[in-house]
């Protein structure tokens, strides 16, 4: 039934009247002349409030002073004539000009600060200069003090600027996350908010110290007010404007808990205080929020880079390895094809000499298994990275030429993903690779340790080249080298195990040994479809 009546327009322009009428009483009541909240009250609702609502508001408001006006007859004619008049109505055309020709929300969840100061400076004036009219159109006792006029619009437009600033900014903060996030999610967003959470245990307690210093040692009352900007400030430097406004409207109750007097001079001189300092710290928090959120758009960007980068390299893997089955296929084909020529030349002369045939045929058949090997190795694909690296073709040949391999696996490997273990062997191969082409290693042990951290899967490989100078002069160079290069690496080296590294979030480094030298890299396990 509730939904059904909200579906009237009539009834929404009627609740809309109001609710603004009791909300510009309830501020009303609350008016200081330097802490006119009614002002920002009615600065939040033009801005946010659809225009089909403006003559609802209008109206509301305009309910509110017909009875003010007539409780207060005695002032006089004119200014109960004047005082009809919605102060929401010299308002609307700032609001309309902030929302329509000044780009206040230049997106849906972003909002111009410079044009909210500045709508909202020009809007502190003219509610001023309504109330300096209806200050002349009251009439007067004539034992009545003479009123100072450049103190009372120094009151008032400090008064409406300061209420705007305590208001608006915190409304708009709120409006853009429910933006953001929606009504129904904002309860958890703010919950979960970092913002919310420094506010509530670090900022509100700050802030009753201080109010608390100020009553209990009156000396330090003026200290106390004047420092209220300082967690606002604090506020402001990390989260950005909403800080600045969270930290403001704080700080503007703050010092008003601490006024002894309505016209307490200590008082004024700390409001002018704050607003300075919001004004500062919204505009240099607009700032901040703005580069902030270049940052996490330029982070947002390297990781899309980074996963394109790892999503590239594990297509061109999963290429390799067709292309190294393709050739295990042909491998296989020429077998075949060569028994059966063979066994047709037999038929036709027995007597035939097959022995240079047979070993031209295990020739091309061993070149095909090297080369399918050097693409996708067939340990690898077949038994997993610690068969390979402890019994793979790598191991045979350094142990074959002289070179003493070890290879230790700690952790669980079996949580990182296929693309981390191949490029756990293809750094190793660089690494080996790169060694044997100095010439000057006697030992190889390669230690792979995997774990996990913050739900991150890990994985730092040490690969130690030791050298004894008598066993190094035995070593096959000319035999090892080309094997280990031309099978089983880029040939790029060092820079091919950084740009690997790199590939999944991790670094290399190299540092020298007693006896040699380390290198150490660690990579992230990436999100790869089917890892």
């Amino acid at each position: 039934m509730q939904k059904d009546a909200w579906a009237n327009a009539w009834f929404r322009h009627i609740a809309v009247a109001v609710a603004f009428a009791a909300g510009t009483s309830l501020f009303r009541a609350m008016i200081i002349p330097h802490w006119v909240l009614l002002c920002g009250f009615h600065l939040s609702v033009l801005l946010l409030v659809r225009y089909r609502y403006w003559p609802a508001l209008l109206v509301g408001e305009a309910a509110s002073l017909a009875h003010l006006s007539y409780a207060h007859a005695d002032l006089g004619i004119a200014w109960a004539l004047l005082n009809l008049v919605p102060a929401s109505l010299l308002v609307m055309p700032i609001a309309y000009l902030c929302r329509e020709k000044w780009r206040l929300f230049p997106t849906r969840d972003a909002i111009n600060i410079g044009t909210l100061l500045a709508g909202s400076l020009l809007a502190a004036c003219t509610m001023t200069l309504n109330n300096l009219l209806l200050l002349l159109a009251v009439k007067l006792p004539a034992n009545y003090a003479p009123i100072h006029y450049g103190q009372v619009l120094s009151h008032w437009v400090l008064g409406n600027y300061l209420g705007i600033l305590t208001i608006v900014p915190i409304v708009l903060a709120v409006n853009q996350s429910a933006r953001r996030y929606g009504w129904h999610a904002l309860p958890i967003k703010t919950i979960e908010s970092r913002l919310v959470l420094e506010g509530t245990f670090l900022l509100i307690p700050a802030m009753l110290l201080l109010i608390w210093a100020g009553h209990a040692i009156p000396q330090a009352r003026e200290i106390a007010q004047m420092a209220m900007f300082m967690p606002m400030v604090w506020l402001a430097l990390r989260h950005g404007w909403m800080g600045a406004a969270i930290g403001g409207t704080a700080a503007s109750f703050a010092v008003i808990a601490l006024m002894p007097a309505r016209s307490d001079v200590s008082t004024l001189q700390a409001e002018v205080v704050i607003a300075f300092a919001v004004t500062a710290m919204l505009l240099m928090g607009a700032r901040i929020a703005s580069l902030n959120q270049r940052a996490d758009k330029e982070r947002s960007d390297l990781r899309l880079a980074l996963a394109l980068a790892q999503r590239n390299v594990h297509m061109g893997e999963m290429q390799l390895r067709v292309t190294a089955q393709v050739l295990d296929q042909i491998r296989e084909t020429v077998h075949s094809g060569y028994a059966m020529m063979m066994g047709r030349l037999k038929t036709l002369q027995p007597a035939i000499n097959d022995r240079s045939y047979r070993l031209q045929a295990l020739i091309a058949q061993d070149q095909l298994y090297r080369l399918a090997d050097s693409l996708y190795p067939t340990a690898l694909r077949e038994h997993g990275l610690p068969a390979t690296l402890n019994e793979g073709a790598l191991s045979r040949v350094l142990n074959d030429s002289g070179i003493t391999y070890h290879s230790e696996i700690q952790g669980p490997l079996s949580e990182l993903s296929a693309a981390i273990h191949l490029a756990i062997y293809r750094i190793t191969c660089e690494a080996v690779a790169d060694a044997c082409i100095r010439r000057d290693i006697s030992a190889i042990a390669v230690l792979v340790r995997c774990g996990r951290s913050q739900g991150r899967a890990w994985v730092m490989i040490r690969i130690d080249c030791h050298t004894q100078p008598q066993q190094a002069e035995q070593v096959r160079w000319n035999e090892l080298i080309p094997k280990v290069v031309l099978r089983t690496t880029s040939g790029l080296g060092r820079q091919a195990i950084e740009d690997r590294a790199a590939t999944f979030e991790g670094k290399a480094r190299e540092r020298a040994l007693p006896d040699g030298r380390r290198i150490s890299v660690i990579l992230f396990d990436p999100i790869l479809p089917g890892g």
